[in-house]
């Protein structure tokens, strides 16, 4: 898709969703004052307090410097809020490609549009954890 085709207007947003962990992040692109609004707060108000998720969930926009007039909407659930940060940014790095193909290789080289496969092992029967035994006795 080329960045003639996409146009992106109020009616018809761009749409792209991040994973990470059971956490999913759907964000929905349409112009406007270059807002960044997460589950109806703002980015700071959403993230007070997790610097560190804050500027993961914001690296794609840094790296790029793309344009500011958008608006960004995210709809975040599950997992923590380590998370949702790295679910926003693989959304936030999915839809910079789709509208400007040429950031590709730079959101690549960080490793921003990689899903993280690692997820949480389940707990096993017969254990108190996913991987930690009972204590054997001897005796």
């Amino acid at each position: 898709m080329t960045n003639e085709t996409l146009s992106i207007t109020r009616q018809s947003p761009l749409w792209a969703t991040g994973r990470r962990k059971t956490a999913v992040a759907r964000l929905r692109i349409v112009p406007g004052e270059g807002r960044f609004i997460v589950n109806a707060k703002s980015l700071d108000e959403f993230f007070a307090g997790h610097e560190r998720q804050k500027s993961s969930a914001m690296a794609p926009l840094k790296l790029t410097k793309p344009m500011t007039n958008m608006d960004i909407f995210v709809s975040t659930t599950g997992g923590g809020v380590t998370g949702q940060a790295e679910a926003i940014r693989l959304g936030l790095s999915r839809a910079l490609v789709a509208m400007d193909p040429k950031l590709r290789s730079a959101l690549r080289a960080k490793g921003f549009l990689t899903r993280d496969p690692r997820m949480v092992e389940r707990k096993k029967s017969g254990q108190p954890k996913a991987r930690k035994r009972y204590q054997h006795s001897k005796r």
